[in-house]
């Protein structure tokens, strides 16, 4: 029996990998109860099209376009359109552990009190290892060093995206994602997990719900190119911008964005390639600078009109938006 949790797959650019992605959730030994492609591509190869296709229309998964893409806005689409009382979001580029959905939903049966678990992520250079958080950094960094391929549960205050269960109720009443975070969209996850404690909720990690992340080399956020040698400010915009919401004062979010521009150009790469430091740095002085005018904006999460329809006992299925 199928547990009753709707797992949500954003995709970009990717064609045989989500095929193969899909294929190895539908052989899972408990399988979610429905499988929502939100997919951003243009256009697809001929097999992956043909393949999409057949199983959109057997309903073996609910194949929704999307014409501009947006991690987080593609989240919130998936996030509104599930039919489950948990979402399970996944990328569109891993192999599943046999036990990935079974195990989120029983945490989540066992602790109603739970409004979000976060698996095991394990890396291509990474193995599974029993290790606890080390809790070194704190304030705005707090867990960013979490060890995701940790084979223990424990409770924690960051999360992935790329295998993150979420409460759907409670997931839309603080408006899902932001969409104000662009490009790479870095750190969006980890203001999500702020504003899911500041309402009062609680995050597990779960070292049994594992997933490989392949890292296809291709396709998701991989389309911003380089980041190493980039002047764009869409890959450290949403860095800027998480310390803008959430610092406690202006004068802390002030230094982290500094000493994030410093951490940036303070690597391997640019001390051997020094010339590309400038460039870098005038990509940090752009996101720090968009990063302000997004705080000077309006938040761009799921509004209650959106929020109230999204919890009505039938959805409208979107098979394109425009």
């Amino acid at each position: 029996m199928p547990a009753d949790v709707s797992i949500v797959i954003p995709t970009l650019g990717r064609d045989a990998v989500l095929v193969a992605t899909i294929k190895s959730l539908l052989g899972l030994s408990t399988r979610a109860a429905e499988i929502l492609i939100v997919d951003q591509t243009a256009e697809h190869d001929q097999t992956t099209r043909e393949r999409l296709t057949s199983w959109n229309a057997d309903g073996t998964i609910r194949w929704i376009r999307l014409s501009k893409p947006s991690i987080t806005r593609a989240m919130n689409h998936g996030l509104m359109q599930a039919h489950s009382p948990r979402v399970l979001f996944l990328d569109d580029d891993i192999r599943p552990r046999s036990e990935l959905v079974r195990v989120h939903d029983v945490a989540h049966q066992e602790c109603p009190e739970l409004w979000a678990s976060v698996g095991q992520v394990i890396q291509p250079w990474q193995q599974p290892q029993e290790v606890t958080a080390p809790r070194r950094l704190q304030g705005l960094r707090l867990d960013e060093d979490f060890p995701f391929h940790s084979t223990l549960v424990m409770d924690v205050h960051n999360v992935m995206a790329g295998n993150l269960c979420v409460n759907r109720q409670r997931a839309l009443s603080i408006g899902g994602f932001d969409e104000n975070f662009q490009g790479a969209a870095y750190r969006f996850e980890t203001e999500f997990a702020r504003r899911v404690e500041t309402a009062g909720g609680s995050i597990r990690f779960l070292g049994n719900a594992g997933i490989d992340h392949l890292r296809a080399e291709k396709g998701g956020t991989r389309i911003n190119g380089n980041h190493l040698t980039s002047a764009s400010a869409r890959h450290g915009v949403g860095d800027h911008y998480f310390a803008m919401l959430h610092a406690k004062s202006s004068a802390e979010a002030h230094v982290y964005c500094l000493r994030r521009a410093l951490r940036e150009v303070r690597t391997k790469f640019h001390l051997s390639h020094p010339w590309w430091i400038p460039v870098k740095l005038l990509g940090e002085v752009r996101a720090y600078l968009a990063a302000r005018r997004l705080v000077r904006s309006r938040r761009a999460m799921i509004s209650a009109d959106a929020n109230e329809s999204a919890n009505t006992t039938e959805l409208p299925r979107l098979p394109s938006e425009s």
